[in-house]
């Protein structure tokens, strides 16, 4: 049985390299025929260019692995049970059980890469991606939560700007609260709060400070006040995409930083750290969906256990994406929108594998 596990784990790895090294030239070839005018336009340099598509193919490879391995599973398993392999195989004692294990052990190997690859490269590729999507190719767009800020930056203190203006380094409408226990100890407002790179110090402009003390309230008002304060304004508004240019560790850190401040994109950041899981345990769901589909020889051929994986595989895409989206923009727990595609996903694999062993 060696000699068939090797086989198939070869054909399994070999297939699926085969449809990344085909899919991502033609995704690299339709990307840069639509954006080839902006890009030209703003002036983009041919390095930045090439970097941008080395950091395009990590973060869409990432996004995609499941879907490329979903369709060389059902092309190669397909071939097999054309050619009469499988029934071959089957008919000399060997359960369907037994013959999925090589497909097993390849979803093992796919699933590791694909895990190291969501934990550490893709935040990095991630990072090159949108820093010049935003730059050349969505220039001016707004790429950060700007109005009505509100954050808690320790266990004391709140703070809050009705608006945030990234390049001036300049809040409006400033206030901050500090409050020990139940009880606000005094309260700061500011028409601007600006962040003075020179001298590493914030200036309030119209500064006014309301004191509580044993029931008496004291105020304090400057025209202009330069201080220091334990946070920086780039913390008050991440960029949209900050969760996904994080390693694992680092996100888990910012998450709980973000959660501290009162963050309203806690969703959002919660869906991109459950994805670096969920994705490789689809791996595995989708390899036992597209095996059942495909080991059976059919009348139309290999047409036709195609056609029928396409078909999964855009469904399976349009819950992901739903459910994503839902649980960054609403109440809806991002726990139970990440993994019930996988779970929806999981129950028709075994549906099909049972099935399929009959």
């Amino acid at each position: 049985m060696k000699i068939l596990d090797w086989y198939i784990l070869k054909r399994y790895l070999f297939t699926f390299l085969m449809m990344l090294l085909l899919f991502i030239p033609i995704g690299i070839t339709v990307d840069l025929a639509e954006k080839v005018g902006k890009m030209i336009e703003n002036k983009a340099p041919f390095g930045e260019i090439a970097l941008y598509y080395v950091n395009f193919t990590i973060y869409f490879a990432n996004l995609l692995f499941p879907l490329f391995l979903f369709l060389s599973v059902i092309w190669f398993t397909s071939k097999l049970a054309n050619n009469t392999e499988i029934v071959a195989f089957l008919s000399s004692g060997v359960s369907f059980t037994r013959f999925l294990r090589p497909y097993i052990v390849g979803g093992v190997i796919v699933a590791s890469f694909a895990l190291f690859l969501g934990m550490y490269l893709a935040p990095i590729a991630s990072q090159g991606f949108n820093e010049f999507k935003f730059k050349y190719l969505k220039k001016g767009r707004k790429l950060q939560d700007t109005d009505d800020v509100f954050q808690q930056i320790n266990d004391n203190d709140y703070i809050y700007v009705s608006s945030f203006i990234p390049k001036r380094q300049l809040g409006t409408n400033f206030t901050l609260e500090h409050v020990e226990g139940n009880e606000l100890k005094y309260k700061i407002f500011a028409d601007n709060i600006r962040f003075v790179e020179k001298d590493s110090t914030y200036r309030l402009t119209s500064y006014v400070k309301r004191t509580f003390k044993d029931g008496i309230e004291f105020v304090q008002k400057q025209r202009r006040k330069d201080t220091i304060f334990p946070f920086e304004l780039e913390d008050l508004a991440p960029v949209q995409y900050a969760a996904e240019t994080k390693s694992y560790g680092e996100l888990l850190d910012f998450i709980e930083d973000e959660k501290r401040r009162g963050s309203k994109n806690i969703g959002r950041y919660e869906v991109v750290k459950l994805k670096k899981w969920s994705i490789p345990v689809s791996i595995f769901i989708l390899t036992i969906i597209a095996v059942a589909v495909s080991s059976i020889k059919r009348r139309g051929g290999m047409g036709i256990n195609l056609a029928f994986g396409i078909a999964i595989a855009m469904i399976y895409v349009f819950f992901d994406k739903i459910f994503g989206v839902m649980a960054s923009q609403s109440s809806f727990d991002p726990i139970l929108a990440v993994w019930l595609p996988n779970i929806l996903f999981g129950i028709l694999a075994v549906y099909l594998l049972q099935n399929a062993k009959r």
